[in-house]
Parts: structure tokens; C-alpha cells; sequence
């Protein structure tokens, strides 16, 4: 009994792990979604202001401001690479914390199998105790009988 109980303890212990690092990989993937979604905002804004570049060059414009599109341009990309590695981080932390779940749902997993395996072990010696005390009865009866 105290075996059940033990592995009892421990399943518990490992499901609030498990629920932890759920709960950490939902935090992971929200804010590696909304890096996504503000380099996707930065790539839309430097597409959009290189084609408004692009029509100003036509319009005739001065090699200053020219320049200065250019140099507000290459910030621009410069927003986008630093945003892009923030990405990558966070893709990382993703895959780590999906890892550290998983391997919180294994142990969890395993200590409920060793419990369920234990039940059993205690069902069969039950079983056997109940058949051993109808085979006793039985045998009692049956002398008292003759």
C-alpha cells in the first residue's frame, strides 16, 4: 500500500511538472507567434516604402533624398535581421520547452504505468487471498459434511 502511495505522490509531483512545462511551452509558441507577426509587419513596411522609394526615384527626386531613403531603407533592414534572430531564439525556446514537456510527459506516463502495474500485482494477491479463504470454506464444509 504505501508503494501505491508513494507512486501516488509521484504522479502527482509529475503532473504538476507537466502542467508546468505546458504551461511554458504556451508562452513559448505566443511569443515566438508574435515575433513572427512583427517581422512580418517590418518586411510588409520595407516592401511598402521600397516601392514608394521606387516611385519617388521616378518622380525625380534629389540625390539626397534619394540618400535618405536609402539610409532609412538599410535601418529598415537592419530592424528585420535583428527581428529575424528574435525569431530564431524564440524557435529555439520553443523546441526546448516542447522537449522539457515531453520529457515530463514520459516520466508522468511512466509512474502511472509502475502504479497501474503495482495494482495489479495487488489485485492478483486479493484474488488469490479471496480464492484460497472459498477453498478453505469449501474444504471446511465438506469435511463438516461427511
Amino acid at each position: 500500500m504505501t508503494q501505491t502511495s508513494s507512486l501516488s505522490t509521484l504522479i502527482e509531483l509529475a503532473e504538476r511538472r507537466t502542467d508546468a512545462a505546458a504551461v511554458n511551452l504556451g508562452n513559448a509558441i505566443r511569443s515566438q507567434d508574435e515575433l513572427e507577426q512583427k517581422l512580418q509587419l517590418l518586411q510588409k513596411y520595407r516592401d511598402d516604402y521600397s516601392r514608394k522609394m521606387q516611385t519617388e526615384m521616378q518622380s525625380g527626386k534629389s540625390m539626397q533624398q534619394i540618400r535618405n531613403f536609402q539610409v532609412f531603407l538599410g535601418k529598415i533592414d537592419e530592424a528585420i535581421i535583428g527581428q529575424s534572430q528574435l525569431v530564431a531564439d524564440a524557435k529555439k525556446r520553443v523546441n526546448h520547452e516542447r522537449n522539457q514537456w515531453q520529457e515530463e510527459e514520459r516520466k508522468r506516463m511512466s509512474y502511472t504505468t509502475l502504479e497501474l502495474r503495482a495494482e495489479k500485482v495487488i489485485q492478483k494477491k486479493e484474488a488469490k487471498r479471496e480464492q484460497k479463504q472459498n477453498d478453505e470454506h469449501a474444504n471446511r464444509q465438506l469435511f463438516y459434511k461427511t
